[in-house]
């Protein structure tokens, strides 16, 4: 069965660097542009995995992601941050905000697929 993937990246380059590496991988993947794109594709689609980016203009991936965490219909959605905030306090920041876990931007093309499919394995636990 193809595991259905949601990248919320406003970034041109990075989500078709993503996707494409998903893709790849074997992976079912759906893109949005922004926040305010992906909330309502992940509600439509229901994915196994969300990889959102944090600094998005309009609606950003911290406002998304708690939209998304607050309604118990997606609450249970994991939801990965691709953020280029590297420091503690930052990364702290995204599992405050209900973040499953996070990538540090830039992506690297050879670890992404082993961190979707452990976060993926995690999920069948």
């Amino acid at each position: 069965m193809q595991h259905k993937i949601l990248i919320v990246e406003d970034n041109d380059n990075n989500r078709s660097l993503i996707r494409d590496i998903l893709t790849f991988h074997g992976y079912g993947v759906a893109v949005a542009a922004d926040g305010q794109e992906g909330v309502p594709m992940a509600r439509k689609l229901m994915p196994y995995l969300i990889l959102m980016d944090i600094q998005m203009s309009g609606v950003d991936g911290m406002t998304a992601a708690g939209v998304l965490k607050e309604d118990p219909a997606t609450s249970g959605l994991k939801i990965i941050a691709l953020t280029s905030f590297a420091m503690r306090r930052d990364l702290e920041k995204c599992l405050e905000a209900g973040f499953d876990g996070y990538i540090s931007k830039p992506v690297s093309t050879r670890e992404l697929p082993g961190l979707v499919k452990r976060w993926l394995e995690l999920e069948q636990i």
